[in-house]
């Protein structure tokens, strides 16, 4: 049984330090689906800022650090496909630790993909009567495939909608751009701030069009930039990492 193996969260930073609630959200829904799950307090950054910045050679410590904390769990969960892209496909390979790294790769998963091809969760009961709009962040659909993408003209799939379109009242929300970059993409909201603006705005603007009540995803980095666009702006949106939304549905 799957619920019986050593499961550790990994938190991204950004979540640790400005939005705590979905590690706390995150690790209550798994234990809710009978895992056992570990918190390793020494966890660090997992180095994907310094690498998109351009210094990889950098990142040794900190991959090398990550191998060492998590080696030895069965599998590596953490609310974020950007984090775990970076560790599966982005880390520079450590000398020493190629058996532990190589592992590793098969080992760690973002949320939605652990909940539905691991732990294979069928439909889940419960209500949650809102209008819901969904954010596919880049790196998970592009990159972990969680969501089918629309220049490869391929059947359609999204494992957060397989969570979530079986609550009663919900409704999820075609968007007209379905798999639209929002334009934060780590230092690129900062070396290109004009340009991440105008993309978070009309990714934004497509949610209201569409009457979206709450803007859910995977990432809270994305939603992050979403947000602070439109509190600026006064659109009245709420947002909601998905792990919040199942936590607060599942009893």
């Amino acid at each position: 049984m799957h619920q019986n193996k050593n499961i550790a969260l990994f938190l991204p930073c950004y979540v640790d330090q400005f939005y705590p609630n979905v590690g706390i959200a995150t690790i209550q829904l798994l234990e809710k689906l009978g895992c056992k799950v570990s918190f390793p307090m020494d966890q660090t950054c997992c180095g994907q800022p310094m690498a998109n910045a351009g210094y990889e050679r950098d990142t040794v410590g900190t991959a090398k650090h990550f191998i060492k904390t998590f080696k030895d769990f069965d599998y590596i969960v953490a609310p974020s496909g950007s984090c775990v892209l970076h560790v599966k496909e982005h880390s520079p390979s450590i000398q020493g630790f190629e058996t532990e790294q190589a592992a590793m790769h098969h080992k760690i998963f973002e949320l939605t993909e652990f909940l539905v091809d691991v732990l294979r969760v069928g439909p889940i009961k419960g209500s949650y009567p809102h209008k819901v709009g969904f954010h596919s962040s880049c790196h998970g659909q592009r990159g972990l495939r969680l969501s089918a993408s629309s220049e490869l003209n391929e059947p359609p799939f999204n494992k957060a909608k397989q969570l979530l379109e079986g609550l009663e009242g919900l409704e999820w929300v075609e968007l007209d751009r379905k798999d639209e970059c929002c334009g934060f993409g780590g230092t690129f909201a900062v070396t290109e701030e004009a340009l991440s603006i105008q993309m978070g705005k009309d990714r934004l603007a497509d949610h209201q069009k569409n009457n979206v009540e709450i803007l859910a995803g995977g990432d809270m980095s994305c939603l992050m930039h979403m947000q602070g666009i439109s509190s600026r702006n006064n659109n009245g949106v709420k947002f909601k990492h998905i792990a919040e939304i199942l936590n607060e549905v599942i009893r």
